[in-house]
């Protein structure tokens, strides 16, 4: 007898096999289609509990991920100001020293003030914040300065006459407008 298996679904029936030749080949067929298609229900199966692994792994970390994240933001927010704050601490000691001087002379008071002022302003500019002081002349920005009052002027209109008070910004940020007095219209 050949190798050559029958197949009952693709060739037509040999009339020189008995009944029980062409029960046995469907049967052989038939067991041999069911373990291809058992074996490829577990390749199968073995690939999807291998992806549902895989989500679940991607999704915790997508939630560690989120958390941590959180608590990130939670202490930038909460200890955001704490390089700032550490960077004005001299200039609190300096007050303190200067009100600790129970006599002091007006020149002490004043090359401790000037001190002071310097300390402050270095603590600022290490933490970006910018000064905004115009020169007299400079043309009125009204995203950084803030006009108080116009007035004659023998300079061009809408250019800053004086400055009333410094403003500051951070990075790009506006924290204050300068307050300033701008030229009027001739």
């Amino acid at each position: 007898m050949s190798d050559h298996k029958y197949n009952p679904f693709t060739e037509p029936v040999d009339p020189a096999m008995s009944p029980e030749e062409i029960d046995a080949a469907q049967n052989a067929q038939t067991a041999d289609e069911m373990n291809r298609l058992q074996n490829e229900v577990e390749e199968l199966k073995a690939k999807n509990a291998d992806l549902a692994d895989q989500y679940l792994r991607a999704k915790a970390d997508v939630e560690n991920m989120r958390r941590r994240t959180e608590e990130e933001v939670s202490k930038a927010r909460k200890f955001g100001i704490e390089s700032f704050a550490e960077s004005l601490l001299p200039v609190a000691d300096s007050l303190d020293a200067a009100l600790a001087i129970e006599n002091a002379t007006s020149e002490q008071l004043r090359e401790g003030s000037d001190a002071t002022r310097r300390q402050l302003l270095s603590a600022l500019e290490r933490n970006k914040v910018i000064i905004i002081d115009p020169a007299a002349g400079s043309r009125f920005d009204p995203h950084h300065h803030q006009a108080i009052s116009m007035v004659p002027a023998d300079q061009e209109a809408n250019t800053v006459v004086s400055v009333l008070q410094k403003g500051y910004l951070i990075a790009d940020r506006v924290l204050r407008p300068a307050l300033v007095t701008v030229a009027a219209p001739r």
